[in-house]
Order: C-alpha cells, then structure tokens, then sequence
C-alpha cells in the first residue's frame, strides 16, 4: 500500500440543495462552468490533480502546500468576480478547506486522515472562505503574504484529536509575527494578547470582509470608535509591543461589527505615547467613542486595564481590569474576549447601552434616524409585550419621518415577529404575514447596509423556517451571520435555525462558539442549548440551562424535559410558570413560533406539553 504527503484542497458550495430546489438544470449547467471554466483550469495551473467529484464538491491533490493555499485564494477571487458579474440568484458561494498529511494511494484515489480532516475544515469555512489547518498555516506563513487568524483548537466529527484552525484572511497586509512567536522563547509574553483575543473569538470569514475601518471623520449613523494603544506601564517597559498588540488586534475585531465604525490603526496610533484630553482626542478623530488601557506585568503575572470613554463628554462608559498569573496563553482567553470585547459590543454591549441612552436624552422633534431605530431597539430588547408593543410604535413614526427606511422597516418586522415568537400575539398569522411583507420589503433593496443585512436575513430565516423551507432559512442564516460574524447574539440564535433544519450538532457548535465570545449572554446561551439538548435527548443537561433563565417560551421547555425525566409536578409548575407571564399561551401558539423540519419532536414535545398542563387552544 502505497503511502506518500500530499497537500490536500477540499471544496463545495453552500446551500447547493436549495439551489437546486429553485432550479435544477439551470444550477447544474453553472456549477459545470464553473469547475470547466475557473476551478480545473486554476488546480491544473496551481499543479494539482481533481481526484473525486462528489456533486457539487470536489477534492484535489498538491504535491505543494504553497500551491494549494495559493489556488485557493485564486479560486475564491475567481469566484467573487464572477459572483458580481451575475444576479444573486444565480451566485455560488464556496468554501475551501486545505490541510497536508500522509494520504494512502489507490489508482487514483486517495484516503485516509489528511483527506478527512481537509474535509472537516471544508466545514469549518464559511461561504467564501478558506480554513486550513495549523500544520498548513505553519508551513507558508513565511512564505506568502497572507494572515492566518487563529480560530483555537476544535474538535470536528470523526477524528480523535482536537485540530488547530485558522481562517485565511486573503488581502489583508502580512502579519507574520502572529505565528512565529508561538514559537519563540518569551513564553506567552512574545506572543502577546492579540492572538489569544483572535482564537477566543474565532475568525469567521475573515477571507471575505475586509476592515470596516475609516479615517477620521466616520459616519455617525452608527456608533464610531478610536482604540488607542494600551500603555506599557511595566517597570522596565518591556511590554510596548503587547500594548499595540492588544490595540491593534481590538480595531480588527471591532472592524467587523457591521453596526461599529471603526477608526484606522493609522490615525488611531498617531496618538501613541502623547497626553491629551480623551474629547479633543475624539473631536480630531471624528468618533462618539475612546477604547484606551494599559498593560503591566509583575513577574509571571499581567494586568491589562481597559475603559472605553464618551469622547463627547469624557464620561467613562464602562471599565474593568483583567489580572492572570501563569504562562499558558490560551488560558486567557474566555475572560479577555468578555471583558474586552464582549462587554463593549453587541445589542447587549455598553456601547449600544450608551447609544440607548443618548437616543432617549434627545428631543423628540429632531430625531435622525438611527435615533428612532435605537430607541425602538431598546423597547424592544426588554421581550415584553408592552415593549414589542412600543417598539414598534417607535418604528412608524420613524418611518413617517424617514419613508422606506430599512433599518426601521426590518426592525418594525422584527417587533411583528416577536409577538409570535414570544407568545403574546392576538393574531399570529397577521404578525407573521405582516412580518414577512416587510422584510420581503427591505431584501428587494440589493444596496443594503451590512447592519441591515444581518438583522433582515435573520429574520428571514425564522420566517422561512415556519414556512418548513429549511435550506432557505440555513442560506438566509449564513448570510446574517456574514454580515457580522463577530455577532453574539445572531450566532446563538441561528444555533435554533439549525436545530430545527435537522442540524442539532451544528446548532450546539455554534451557541458554544458564541459563548466563548460573550459570556455576558449566558441567558440567551442557555435558553437556545436547552432545546438543542432536549432533542439530543439529554435532559437532564437540558434542565441545567434552562433553570438558568425565563426567556421566552423556556419555562415550556423546561417543563417538556421534566416530563420526560418523570418529575411531573415540576413540569407543571414549569407550565404555571409561563401561564402566569403569557395567560394566552396554548399548544396551538406555541406551535406556531417552532417548525421542525421532523415533525414528530414537536409533536412529542406537544404531548409532553399537554400533561404537564399546557391548554391546546
């Protein structure tokens, strides 16, 4: 048996099932173009060899590492050109996974670990995108000028030991210490905070979106930030690379927010080691708000301070400071990425907090409209009934203002959604028709900001899944979550998109993905993991979390694991629970906000409901 190392580049294209649905010949003739017209061509250049095509995937053999990350990144460019050349419903999006290991020659074939865990990573990448492996990312790091950003260590499916992922960010400017001091001999100090905020966070198609930065003077439709370089404010100042670092690698984070401008490393650091009022700083920079810390280190032990300031009025938003002792990176990473970025961003962040409160201090008759959609965006983020109720009041009369605004449109949908969801609606099926009408509304506009981008296709996608059109709902998902990958709360809710769509592995990946990120959402974490176990048929981890918090219908979940652990009397309380904060809640509402694309767990679920108590209509 012949054994021999290869590199090896496996690809597909996403939602490719649906693409089909919609229109079968028509799909098939342009995925036949596209291998014959860009991806035999660009492997054959590249010196690589198809050896399997499995309908709309294929995977190919390189004799060279260099040469297959150098196709890929050929073949993602290639795709992405053609994708703006054609309409939307006729683009492919493609993600590529490459790995390097010993594979077993058959004819012509090829098997064995280094092919599965190309495959692996194939699934890792998202639309777009190109993840790879950390023996590949090690080996041409060096020698092209590409970033890899570090997504930690993960386990996929089938294969024994967790793998190192790293996501390739293709036009991004080199960075190439990020991994050579991995393997200096500084400890982690030479590694710097950067990196371990790069893999806690993940880096999810980073190939795709470049930098949101700007220079100074951004928009103040959403809410602009600077981050300055931390001070070194340890004893032999040692540490003025870590401070950068931490500062350079908080712009690249914040950056793909799609509802933060961020200012460029460039104006941003002009500021390094000068003393100065944080206003004046903000005036110069054109931003509402200053990130700014410091780094200390006192033997094996490190201190980094960070505030982020209301560069209007110099008022601190919001600090803490982060103290850890020890040499193991890694170890720092869930506490940073809270404490750093997950406090700042996010609908729950202190930044969106602070824009709440500015909204509501404004007078009413000189409203912009961002005004009106944070003022409707707080009312709505209380999940009350009374607060859907004004939300959505709020987004009219933005929207009498401001006609056809998307951002009010989508976010007026969202308060006809939740009505439904969240079982306080008189009419279901007119919320849900209204809701669909006008998100059907805002996603005719092809000119949309990436912040509408995200909240429109993810309201989509709940809308398509009660229509049981499960693929759509999965593409629409992929698309929010493009449009702000670094997005908490969209990812831990796209976790119940795929959960109802068949995909319970996948929807616990990706609640446990965005927990790393932002701990501070352990509510809405814990609400979304207790269904995603209850159908893997743990229950009693699905009573764990879901005592944890009362968002929503979680007390109906709660009581659906209780039934089937035997605890009937809790189940019933449970269900006296949710009777109590939703009096017209019934099986038949509840129904209505869930749609599985197997029908016999909500069914089940329906039976566990109506013993515990639950009225059916």
């Amino acid at each position: 048996m012949e054994r021999r190392l290869s590199a090896i580049v496996a690809a597909d294209v996403v939602g490719y099932s649906a693409l089909m649905e919609q229109d079968e010949a028509a799909t098939f003739e342009r995925l036949r173009a596209r291998r014959t017209e860009l991806f035999e061509p660009e492997i054959a250049r590249h010196h690589g060899r198809v050896f399997k095509l499995m309908g709309d995937g294929l995977l190919a053999e390189f004799g060279s590492v260099i040469d297959a990350v150098e196709c890929a990144v050929s073949l993602q460019r290639g795709m992405t050109e053609r994708n703006a050349a054609v309409p939307e419903e006729e683009r492919f999006d493609v993600r590529i996974g490459i790995n390097t290991g010993e594979v077993i020659v058959d004819g012509e074939d090829r098997y064995g670990e280094g092919v599965n865990v190309a495959a692996r990573l194939e699934q890792l990448a998202l639309p777009g995108g190109i993840c790879v492996s950390g023996k590949v990312a090690k080996e041409v790091e060096k020698k092209l000028a590409f970033v890899f950003d570090s997504a930690g260590r993960q386990k996929v499916k089938n294969i024994e030991e967790p793998i190192d992922v790293y996501h390739v960010r293709i036009d991004a400017q080199p960075r190439r210490r990020f991994l050579r001091r991995r393997r200096s001999g500084r400890l982690w100090w030479a590694l710097g905070v950067p990196a371990t905020i790069m893999a806690a966070l993940g880096a999810v198609w980073m190939a795709l979106y470049g930098p949101l930065t700007t220079s100074p003077g951004v928009s103040s439709t959403i809410p602009s930030v600077a981050v300055l370089p931390f001070r070194d404010l340890s004893a032999d100042k040692s540490l003025s690379y870590l401070g950068e670092g931490v500062a350079n690698d908080v712009i690249a984070i914040l950056s793909r927010f799609s509802d933060i401008a961020v200012v460029s490393r460039t104006s941003s650091f002009a500021y390094q080691g000068k003393e100065g009022d944080i206003r004046e700083i903000g005036q110069e920079l054109g931003v509402s708000y200053v990130v700014e810390g410091s780094v200390r280190k006192e033997g094996d032990r490190v201190r980094i301070v960070a505030q982020l300031v209301n560069a209007n009025t110099g008022d601190h938003v919001w600090a803490d400071r982060f103290d850890k002792a020890g040499t193991d990176p890694w170890a720092l990473q869930d506490e940073l990425t809270g404490k750093i970025v997950g406090a700042m961003t996010g609908e729950f962040g202190a930044i969106r907090k602070a824009d709440y409160s500015q909204a509501w201090g404004r007078d009413s008759t000189n409203l912009a409209e961002y005004d009106y959609y944070l003022r409707a965006e707080s009312q709505l983020n209380l999940y009350t009934k009374e607060g859907l109720e004004r939300s959505g009041e709020i987004s009219r009369q933005g929207l009498k203002v401001f006609p056809g605004s998307p951002l009010l449109t989508v976010e007026l949908g969202w308060s006809h959604w939740l009505k439904v969801g969240l079982l306080y609606s008189s009419d279901p099926q007119k919320d849900l028709q209204e809701a669909e009408r006008l998100v059907n509304q805002v996603l005719a506009d092809k000119n949309l900001s990436p912040q509408v981008t995200r909240l429109a296709n993810w309201l989509n996608a709940w809308l398509l899944t009660l229509k049981r059109d499960h693929d759509g709902a999965i593409a629409a998902m992929n698309k929010a979550i493009a449009a702000a990958p670094y997005n908490a709360f969209t990812l831990t809710d796209a976790g119940s998109i795929f959960l109802q769509a068949g995909q319970p592995e996948k929807a616990l990946e990706l609640t446990d993905t965005a927990a790393a990120r932002d701990p501070g959402l352990s509510w809405f974490f814990n609400y979304v993991r207790g269904f995603i176990y209850i159908v893997l048929g743990k229950n009693e981890e699905a009573v764990e979390v879901l005592k944890t918090t009362e968002f929503a219908d979680a007390p109906l979940q709660l009581a659906i694991a209780y039934m089937r652990l035997g605890r009937d009397a809790e189940a019933q309380a449970a269900v006296a629970k949710m009777l109590k904060s939703a009096p017209t809640a019934t099986i038949q509402s509840w129904r209505q906000a869930w749609n599985f694309r197997d029908n016999a767990i909500l069914d089940q679920a329906s039976a566990d409901l109506a013993r515990a108590g639950l009225p059916s209509r």
